[in-house]
Parts: structure tokens; sequence; C-alpha cells
């Protein structure tokens, strides 16, 4: 079965000489040296805006064997924790493999996270990554799993099952969190909220970061895949690196209603 693309024609161009002239518009002119990444916090919005931070942060890490997708659920629909069941999922720049073994391996870890379609179907927060993603890297597999909001303990368990299902191959598998940040603020409301998640991410503070996201009512939509993120890398990783912080004004020129994009990578 493969997972057919839903966001082309809207989040980013369906035709393969447009994406990718697009992608490399997007891109930096010069990639000084890649970096070792045990995860990857980008957004998903429409390439226009949010294009530039995603394309930026991918440039700077160097390519894994597999992909370990974590996006929120948008739509509501499915399991609270879904894993396609699709073998391949469909973009202009070619079918992408679901890895399956390692899919089988995250499944067998846990009672968290459940095979399903449905969540992925009309979601975009994933599908929206992977063009980007292929542009940059060659040869690589996903397991792509869509995350709701739940309670910090959830996510705790989830993270756990992940870890149990990634651990033997962790040197080759990258962990990418799918969120957009502040959503339809004034710019400089946007910025201070969301210099508050920031903050809790460089710190590695998945707790801090749902507090704050709580506490001041920021409407990051992908506080759950982040956490999850966190929590799962917790004892492997030792520092960030705030590659670019945008807004969507940025790009449109437009700052009385923005949406706040981050790229960060995990080492």
């Amino acid at each position: 079965m493969i997972r057919k693309a839903i966001a082309n024609g809207q989040f980013y161009p369906d035709k393969l000489e447009q994406l990718t002239a697009l992608i490399k518009e997007l891109s930096p002119k010069k990639v000084q040296s890649r970096c070792r990444a045990k995860g990857v916090i980008l957004p998903h919005a429409g390439y226009p805006f949010s294009g530039k931070v995603a394309a930026t942060t991918i440039s700077k890490i160097s390519a894994p064997k597999n992909i370990v997708m974590l996006g929120p659920n948008h739509t509501g629909l499915g399991k609270k924790f879904s894993l396609s069941a699709a073998k391949s999922w469909q973009t202009p720049l070619g079918d992408v493999e679901v890895n399956q073994q390692l899919k089988k391996r995250i499944l067998n870890s846990g009672s968290y996270i459940h095979e399903d379609s449905l969540a992925h179907k009309a979601e975009h927060s994933l599908e929206v990554e992977l063009p980007i993603v292929q542009y940059f890297f060659k040869d690589f597999q996903i397991v792509p799993i869509s995350c709701s909001l739940s309670s910090k303990e959830t996510y705790k368990n989830v993270a756990s099952q992940i870890y149990q299902g990634v651990k033997n191959d962790l040197a080759n598998t990258l962990i990418l969190a799918s969120t957009d940040l502040s959503h339809y603020e004034p710019d400089q409301a946007a910025r201070k909220k969301d210099r508050k998640v920031i903050e809790a991410i460089v710190k590695l503070d998945p707790e801090k970061l749902i507090e704050q996201v709580n506490k001041e009512n920021i409407s990051m939509c992908g506080v759950a895949p982040v956490a999850i993120m966190l929590f799962c890398l917790s004892s492997e990783i030792k520092k960030t690196e705030v590659v670019l912080y945008q807004t969507s004004g940025d790009a449109t020129g437009d700052y009385s209603s923005v949406v706040g994009y981050a790229g960060i990578i995990v080492r």
C-alpha cells in the first residue's frame, strides 16, 4: 500500500521541476560541513513560508539510513499514536519506503503506538518534510508516526516504546519532530512566546517545554512530537543547535498575524 501525497500543489509544488527549483532557491548556497544529528525539529508550513528554515536546517545534517518521523495530528482522525500502515510514501521526488523491520520493532516494544492509516490519510505535517529531506538525503527509509496531544506520562511511554525499537540501530537513525510554533499572533508576541519554547528545547527539558506551552497558552501544534523526541533521546543527546528561527512575516512582510518556525538540530 502506498500513502498517496495530499499536500502537493498546496504546501509545495506538485511538479518535479518546480519543486526542486523552489527547494534549491530556499537552500543555502554553500554548506560548510554536515554534522551527525540524533534528532531534528523542522516546521511544516507551505514552502514559501517555512521552507527556508527547513531546508537550511536539513542541509547541515549528514544523511541517516532511517528517519523516525514524529508529527502532530491536526485532523483528530485515527489512533492517538499512529504508525503508518503504508509500505511507502509518495512524493513528486519519488516514493520513500517505510522500514518494515524498524516499524515492527517499535510496534512490538510497547502498547502505546498502533499501526493505523487513518491518522495519516489527510495529515500534512510529515509529508511536507519529505521532499526537502529527499532533496538532501539519498537511500533512506522512514517510520512515520502521528502524535496526538496527551499527558506528559503518555509522552514518556511513547518515547520509551520508540527508543526500545530503535536503540540497536540508533547510530543510523534520525528522529525528526515536525512542528510549527506560535500561530496567528502579532510578530512581537509570537517571538516572545517562541523564545520560551526554544529555551526549553535548548536546555533539553521536555517537561519545561510542556509546562511553558500550557502556562503561556502557546499554540505550538507539535508539542507532542517534540516532547516525545526529547524524552526518547534523553540519555543520548548532549547539545542542541538552533539553526534558524523565522516567522511567516519574514516571508510575507505582514507582521500583524504570523506563525513561528524553528529549525533545531539535536546531537
